[in-house]
């Protein structure tokens, strides 16, 4: 199971789709930055430990750094992240969903049979 929070997959995703083919490129933090949603962008020292963190967890490999400039290559760990990711846990969740779903239904059917049975006993009781 992957564990990444929403900030660090956006990034990875950026970095994807700047360094495609696997191969090193130039990325200056501040082009990572502008290509962020507003309400998600961060500062160039958040998007550094960002960058660390990736790095330390294998999805990117960072060749050299200087101030806001990185040379980086996106691993396949990291496209493996973001590619099987969400697709995997969609088809869990549907078949949980389906299983909730039907027990459910077997659970209200049954404790329906078993009132009627027990009320009809009672009324034949009295």
């Amino acid at each position: 199971m992957y564990m990444i929070d929403s900030k660090s997959k956006l990034v990875l995703k950026i970095l994807a789709k700047e360094c495609s083919g696997g191969s090193y490129k130039i990325v200056e933090v501040a082009d990572i930055i502008m290509a962020m949603p507003k309400y998600l962008r961060a500062d160039s020292e958040n998007v550094k430990h960002i960058l660390t963190y990736l790095e330390r967890q294998g999805m990117i490999s960072i060749k050299y750094d200087d101030d806001d400039v990185f040379c980086l290559a996106v691993l396949p760990y990291g496209l493996e992240v973001l590619e099987e990711n969400p697709n995997k846990k969609e088809k869990q969740t549907k078949n949980f969903n389906l299983l909730n779903i039907f027990l459910c239904f077997l659970a209200a059917l049954f404790g329906t049979t078993l009132g009627i049975v027990i009320c009809y006993f009672i009324i034949r009781l009295f």
